[in-house]
């Protein structure tokens, strides 16, 4: 081995690791084998670090905030140093801050709550449900899909040019697709908002499990993600980023917690002065283990060195990627072309396939956990297949019967606890099922495609 090569070796580490990685489950063909997890980008698996983290804290657990017993005040020291931790994993500048919510739907539907009388919100038919669909109360304008990163900084700064200049306006973008796993340009496109008087907010639920995200080098105003999606278990998220539009908003919730004072009037009312901080928004008592849960994950993803993670994730997308190269009739899913930069996530159909079919059959008969479906992001992979907005289809839920044309995809996702066998694993899977066929007959059943248990393939 070259020098060279040894120093290379040393720039990439082991998989991190993670709970599940030794269970075994049945083949509808006989016999077990150890489960592929290939779904990171619904939800990775927690961090054995995260997990132990947890289970060492679980007997001190209290109340947060309201408590003076020494569990409670334990607790709330833990719960306050998580929103730090969190807070320097995001790069947060002074004055912003970091808000807990239970998901990057949670944040980005706080946000939407939060925005200005009369705020214009600029989104692309790109996005995910999660940032497509919040803003409900808002003038929102929904951009084209772009073919290129530059194409995607042009039809934004097009729309803006053409928007109110003296009313408030925001840009919301992801920062790596959950379909196409494709990098969107996020610091030009935050230059472009800034340009025309916009804020941007940034859907990092696929960007931060496998990239750094720094607010303050993006010049993001604020930065949204899920726990579950960063090798946390439970239910949490973040919303990090400006207080202005935060603390001028009503509560997302009105309760305990987000009310500094409390009073009745003469007339029998109720006055209430809420908090200016992150507490304002997160009324109720907070999920403390989940918050731990992400500061963890944090900790454990910064100790490992990212250059390193994203080094060995990037041998594991070209493995991918190459492999699937290597079969004509299937056809990976691209908005910016194959030498776009992109993260764990691929999507792609498989000709003559239904693919919920497909994916059935790399679970059945090979132990392989991969996504098929439209991924919560309907008008995209509508886009990307070529197909009318209005046809068939539902979010993982197929409308053909196997074999027939699909108009969903296959989506595999890994990560950093992802072992280099379950990608090799995945590949031959698929090669040998365009070559040779299923071994096994599959059904519709409750909108899904399952093996028939009673039918081997002929």
């Amino acid at each position: 081995m070259s020098v060279v090569t040894a120093a290379a070796d040393r720039s990439i580490c082991s998989p991190l690791p993670v709970l599940g990685k030794d269970v075994t489950v049945p083949l509808v063909t006989g016999g077990e084998v150890t489960y592929a997890a290939l779904d990171y980008a619904a939800s990775a698996p927690a961090l054995q670090r995260v997990w132990d983290d947890v289970a060492a804290y679980a007997p001190y657990y209290g109340s947060v905030h309201r408590g003076a017993g020494y569990l409670s005040q334990l607790s709330t020291d833990l719960f306050e140093n998580s929103r730090k931790t969190v807070a320097e994993f995001l790069g947060c500048r002074a004055g912003d801050q970091v808000i807990f919510t239970r998901s990057t739907t949670d944040s980005l539907n706080l946000l939407a709550a939060a925005v200005p009388a009369d705020c214009q919100v600029f989104v692309y038919e790109t996005e995910h449900h999660a940032s497509l669909l919040p803003w409900r109360d808002a003038r929102v304008t929904y951009l084209d899909a772009p073919r290129t990163p530059a194409q995607a900084v042009e039809t934004l700064e097009r729309a803006l040019a053409g928007r109110d200049p003296y009313g408030p306006a925001l840009v919301c973008v992801t920062g790596a697709s959950n379909v196409t796993g494709e990098l969107w340009p996020v610091k030009e496109l935050a230059a472009a908002a800034h340009a025309h008087g916009a804020r941007i907010v940034l859907d990092a639920a696929q960007l931060a499990p496998h990239h750094p995200v720094d607010i303050d080098e993006l010049d993001v105003d604020w930065v949204a993600f899920s726990g579950h999606k960063l090798y946390a278990p439970f239910g949490s998220g973040v919303l990090a980023g400006r207080a202005d539009w935060l603390q001028d908003a009503e509560p997302y919730l009105a309760g305990g917690g987000a009310s500094r004072k409390v009073a009745r009037r003469t007339d029998g009312g109720v006055d209430v002065e809420w908090h200016s901080t992150a507490a304002r928004h997160e009324a109720g008592s907070p999920n403390v283990i989940g918050v731990y849960s992400i500061a963890s994950a944090c900790k454990a993803l910064t100790e490992a060195g990212f250059d390193r993670l994203v080094a060995r994730e990037q041998q594991l997308v070209t493995r991918v990627r190459e492999g699937l190269a290597e079969v004509p009739q299937v056809k990976v899913l691209s908005l910016f072309g194959d030498d776009a930069p992109r993260v764990g996530v691929i999507s792609f159909v498989v000709e003559g396939w239904n693919s919920s079919h497909f994916a059935a059959a790399l679970s059945a008969e090979y132990g392989i956990g991969v996504r098929d479906g439209l991924f919560c992001a309907h008008p995209l992979v509508r886009t990307l297949l070529g197909s009318d907005p209005q046809d068939p289809g539902e979010c993982g839920a197929p409308e053909a019967e196997p074999g027939e044309r699909s108009l969903n995809a296959i989506r595999v996702s890994f990560g950093a606890g992802t072992p280099d066998e379950h990608i090799e694993r995945f590949v031959r899977a698929v090669k040998e099922l365009v070559s040779e066929g299923a071994q096994w007959k599959y059904r519709t059943e409750d909108g899904r495609c399952v093996p028939d248990r009673g039918t081997a393939q002929v």
